[in-house]
């Protein structure tokens, strides 16, 4: 029998009280400063944005602060205290607290309630974050653009409260879950960086040519264009011609923000404009020099202001072998240099100027299978992480609520 079972078998065999949180602490609005009464130093203070932003579930700490003449007009929480944000834009994130830890006292903003009571405060956070919380505030919360759960809302919510040695073991076993649910985390972030940036240390390590190698500037190699320049407001339709921004170009392949279509018509009248399997499309305002190259998919796609490029010659050039370099180090320096004045833009004259070195289409090939291999594993890695990441979250909200589920005491 595990420590948790004992103590409840202890304390509470029969089941725990559930209470409505007005019933055992009291539940007061913040009070009324805004960002820009912050200061560099002065009396601690939490905006109630900044629960959403800066803070995790426990703060001892703030990052901003208010004159102390300010802070005599506010409302403050002390130690022990949870500080809840009720209103956003969302109903899954309204109601996100955090317990203030701090050995003085704290300047709350509005929009936020502050709960004093007798519990194990993190006891209650936790509980705050949980799916049986955000049951009941679901139907508490009232607002479409902004949602809001008002303190009188919040007073009628219903919480298990075992006894205090209980809360305390349940704690217990949270926080060391948290914290080895961050280290995994962070570890499975840090793994994805460095494959990352291996990858991209593999990559301009092959394209970095020392050895006699001719230089070819990307019009001796290709012609380029650029995509639509005029405004295609007019002619978007539900389906027809996918039209692709700058945006949606990521390194060696496409990701759509949001899929858009012009009439097939209007794709006509451009049709020098219209994208080929096989042509690389990059990225000509924003991360200018980011490149992809046109596959079955967007195969008759037209770009919007984006720059195309078109092999001439695909027996002398590969086209993923110049997308390879274009997305280099090295090439992403030269065209940084080459940017007109701060707006990130790249000019397709200069473009055309930038040197690539083009070694025989064997070796070409070689290089382009490598880093397509390379590429595929950092990408499974990127679709593989973030899922075992959101998995290990899952399993631990589940425990959590498993653990925050009590027999209901029956009435005597």
């Amino acid at each position: 029998m595990t420590k948790l079972n004992e103590l409840i078998q202890q304390f509470c065999p029969d089941g725990v009280e559930y209470k409505t949180l007005g019933s055992f602490a009291t539940i007061s609005r913040g009070g009324n400063f805004q960002k820009k009464d912050f200061r560099d130093d002065g009396f601690p203070c939490i905006h109630y944005g900044q629960i959403y932003t800066k803070y995790g579930l426990f703060v001892d700490k703030t990052v901003s602060f208010i004159s102390p003449a300010c802070a005599s007009k506010q409302k403050t929480a002390s130690k022990n205290d949870i500080i809840m944000a009720v209103t956003s834009e969302n109903i899954e994130d309204v109601c996100k607290c955090i317990v203030w830890l701090g050995d003085g006292e704290v300047a709350v903003s509005g929009h936020s309630a502050i709960i004093r009571h007798s519990q194990n405060p993190k006891y209650l956070a936790y509980y705050f974050h949980s799916r049986m919380f955000f049951d009941q505030k679901r139907k508490l919360a009232h607002g479409t653009k902004v949602i809001e759960v008002t303190p009188d809302k919040l007073a009628s919510v219903k919480i298990p409260l075992p006894p205090i040695e209980v809360q305390r073991e349940i704690v217990r076993i949270l926080d060391n879950f948290t914290e080895l649910t961050a280290e995994l985390t962070a570890e499975l972030t840090a793994e994805l960086t460095a494959r990352k940036k291996q990858y991209e240390y593999y990559r301009d390590k092959l394209l970095a040519y020392n050895y006699d190698v001719e230089l070819f500037t990307i019009s001796d190699i290709a012609e380029t264009s650029i995509g639509l320049a005029t405004s295609v407001s007019q002619h978007k339709r539900e389906n027809g011609v996918i039209l692709l921004h700058n945006s949606d170009i990521q390194q060696n392949k496409i990701v759509l923000k949001t899929v858009e279509y012009i009439s097939k018509e209007f794709a006509q009248k451009n049709k020098k404009k219209v994208l080929r399997k096989g042509d690389i499309i990059t990225v000509h305002t924003g991360d200018v020099g980011t490149s992809a190259v046109i596959d079955d998919e967007y195969d008759g796609a037209i770009g919007f202001t984006t720059i195309t490029t078109r092999i001439k010659d695909t027996a002398r050039v590969n086209p993923y072998f110049l997308c390879h370099y274009l997305n280099s180090h090295k090439c992403k320096q030269d065209i940084a240099s080459m940017t007109i004045s701060d707006r990130s833009n790249l000019n397709q004259k200069s473009f055309n100027t930038i040197q690539i070195p083009v070694p025989p289409l064997e070796i070409q090939n070689r290089i382009v299978n490598v880093l397509d291999n390379f590429d595929a594993i950092c990408s499974d890695l990127k679709i593989g992480l973030p899922a075992e990441i959101a998995a290990r979250q899952k399993q631990y909200e589940f425990y959590r609520d498993k653990l925050l589920t009590f027999k209901e005491q029956k009435s005597k």
